[in-house]
């Protein structure tokens, strides 16, 4: 009975799954390299993929909740509350490539690639080509494309090696596809940090 019980899941699950794997569809990284995932369940292993749909439109890979230690994960509830606070940039981190056809409403744009040449627009300070002093920073909140894009994650990491304080550093891995998903107003274009 205990068998029969994981097996009718599983042969659902499995029809579910196959028609993407039957199709000949790309199969898209998931954790680092890895393009499945192997599941020891009773009825032996089962496969998870990651294939290209309307929700999973690009070809990144899954980020961690938390990208580094010390940097808080936060929802929308927490977003929408920081677009109010005059101590707190919400910063798209998309690619300067990427059109910023929609974003977040009263957020600033400072591409992933480009944060460590412009922590002074974070609020931090430097003496020639000394290191960064961020003691009086704002607090940051960080997003790009959504749970499988690493712009804002590798943003993140290239701030704290500058000296930011990932303590002051909040990440909203749901980045663009879960506000837009979720029915969020967005506007073209962002903030400007000059001020």
């Amino acid at each position: 009975m205990r068998l029969r019980h994981y097996l009718l899941p599983l042969a659902l699950l499995s029809a579910v799954a196959a028609p993407s794997w039957a199709a000949g569809a790309e199969l898209l990284r998931m954790i680092g390299q890895e393009r499945q995932f192997i599941v020891q369940t009773p009825a032996g292993p089962f496969t998870i993929t990651r294939t290209m749909t309307v929700c999973a439109r690009n070809q990144g890979f899954l980020q961690p909740l938390v990208p580094l230690p010390g940097v808080r994960p936060v929802t929308e509830i927490e977003v929408l509350q920081a677009l109010n606070d005059p101590a707190t940039m919400v910063i798209d981190m998309r690619d300067e490539d990427e059109p910023l056809e929609a974003t977040i409403p009263n957020s600033y744009h400072i591409p992933f690639n480009e944060l460590e040449d412009r922590m002074n627009e974070l609020g931090c300070t430097r003496q020639g080509k000394g290191p960064w002093d961020c003691s009086q920073a704002a607090q940051v909140v960080a997003f790009c494309n959504g749970p499988v894009c690493p712009q804002s994650p590798v943003g993140i990491a290239s701030m704290v090696r500058a000296g930011f304080p990932a303590n002051r550093i909040s990440y909203y891995r749901g980045g663009m596809m879960d506000w837009e998903a979720l029915g969020l107003t967005t506007v073209k274009g962002n903030r400007s940090t000059k001020k």
